[in-house]
């Protein structure tokens, strides 16, 4: 059960992969949280064989819980074992915060917003 205010009304999450050679860029939008992240682990480790960089794109992702963040986490570890870079772009002033005061933050600050890193 979500402990968003709001659980009954949040969008679903939605995944839209882009795939070049080097990488897959997977757009996030709706609301990552503990109804969908198994659910989001399994599609997005599904593209790490063969792949060198995923890119999730969260400029659409507008509220993520723990259980989203560590969905996040376990993406990446599986990605970092398997010589996969996983990148975050784009993500809003919320979801940094939430990798902040987890003390993740620094696990994906070279990339932040826009591809640019973070102050």
């Amino acid at each position: 059960m979500s402990t968003h205010p709001a659980a009954a009304s949040l969008p679903p999450l939605q995944l839209q992969t882009s795939r070049t050679d080097q990488e897959v860029v997977v757009k996030c939008s709706g609301h990552l949280t503990f109804d969908v992240s198994a659910n989001f682990k399994t599609e997005v480790k599904a593209l790490i064989p063969g792949t060198r960089r995923i890119i999730l794109d969260l400029t659409d992702l507008g509220y993520m819980d723990s259980s989203g963040l560590g969905a996040i986490i376990s993406v990446y570890v599986t990605a970092k074992k398997a010589g996969c870079e996983l990148r975050l772009i784009n993500f809003n002033k919320r979801v940094r915060e939430l990798f902040g005061i987890t003390h993740v933050l620094s696990m994906f600050e070279d990339f932040g917003q826009f591809n640019i890193k973070m102050p």
